[in-house]
């Protein structure tokens, strides 16, 4: 197995800031309609986080990490500045796009969709999961 295809790490990118200012200004403009985040939509309800999706991380061979625009480290920055909301896969070749915006909307926030759209475009991608040992 190529070691720079497989998977270290996943990481979502959400269409939004962290922190107090940047929830806010989210829930204000999804209220209003100005502000939308497919990746939100799929790890949140109105309440928190989903079961589903908790679920679901817990059940990956690898971490997946979900940070906001103004959260993210240099290599997640040049990933996917202006290409967010996004899911990318952390390999010892790169960081490689998985999911994108229009992918992550076409999935009308079901966690289960999104289980089986990221599968399916790890395959795509030519990455593989880590083997168990």
């Amino acid at each position: 197995m190529d070691p720079t295809t497989v998977i270290r790490g996943l990481v979502g990118v959400y269409h939004a800031d962290g922190g107090l200012r940047g929830e806010l200004a989210y829930l204000i403009g999804k209220a209003r309609g100005t502000a939308e985040c497919a990746l939100c939509d799929v790890t949140h309800h109105a309440a928190g986080r989903k079961r589903e999706w908790r679920a679901l991380a817990g059940q990956l061979d690898v971490p997946f990490d979900l940070v906001h625009l103004n959260e993210r480290g240099p290599d997640i920055r040049a990933a996917s500045d202006g290409r967010t909301p996004c899911v990318l896969a952390r390999t010892d070749g790169g960081v490689v796009t998985v999911l994108g915006p229009a992918e992550l909307a076409a999935l009308d926030g079901s966690v289960a969709r999104f289980a089986v759209q990221l599968r399916a475009a790890i395959d795509r991608a030519g990455l593989s999961w880590p083997t168990r040992e």
